[in-house]
């Protein structure tokens, strides 16, 4: 692998232009993906936040599903913020009739489990695979994961607050998932973890 691995951001939807900039920073080249050639171009695979069941029509709509389906089973590596996390879920808790996911991961989670927009939060979480100081953990309509099969790393929880043990943050091998968006608070230690996971060396 590349020491400047190749990670495609899913840009069909969400924010993209955040994730772009955290690749980057996180010493890797950062390319935006809406067609099958140019997922074909990727080492790894960012599926941003926004709104999961548009961002499962789009994919759909772009002739992506396929492809992105096989990348994935063939192990690509693959991040997952908010809306990403419920895209690489092998499991949706209150799924539309007509959703589906990309999967991978094996966990459940729940959509806005957290509440509406008014309810967006923040806050401190402490993560042991990124050291340092806590991340500041940016919530917005975020879900959770509800269960996980043997094979997944919890790697954060809600610390605080009605929703304290909640899980946040997860990682099965190669493919990892946040209900939060590490992308728009400057703290790009999930990115370089991630970097890292397509390297090889974490």
């Amino acid at each position: 692998m590349s020491s400047a691995p190749t990670i495609g951001i899913l840009a069909v939807q969400g924010d993209v232009r955040e994730h772009v900039y955290a690749v980057e920073d996180a010493g890797a080249r950062a390319l935006t993906v809406r067609r099958p050639t140019e997922l074909e171009a990727v080492d790894a695979l960012i599926v941003p936040g926004g709104e999961s069941t548009t961002m499962d029509k789009l994919v759909r709509a772009f002739d992506l599903y396929a492809p992105l389906r096989s990348r994935l089973d063939h192990g690509m590596p693959a991040y997952g913020s908010c809306a990403g996390m419920i895209m690489l879920a092998d499991r949706i808790a209150d799924a539309r009739p007509d959703q589906q996911t990309l999967g991978g991961i094996d966990m459940t989670v729940r959509r806005n489990a957290f509440g509406r927009q008014v309810d967006s939060f923040e806050e401190d979480l402490h993560i042991r695979a990124i050291g340092g100081t806590p991340m500041r953990a940016v919530f917005i309509r975020a879900p959770w994961v509800e269960e996980v099969g043997d094979g997944v790393d919890v790697l954060a929880r809600v610390e605080d607050g009605p929703a304290a043990g909640r899980i946040v943050a997860v990682r099965q091998g190669s493919l990892v998932a946040t209900s939060f968006h590490p992308e728009v608070t400057g703290d790009h230690r999930f990115h370089q973890l991630f970097v890292e996971i397509v390297r090889g060396n974490a």
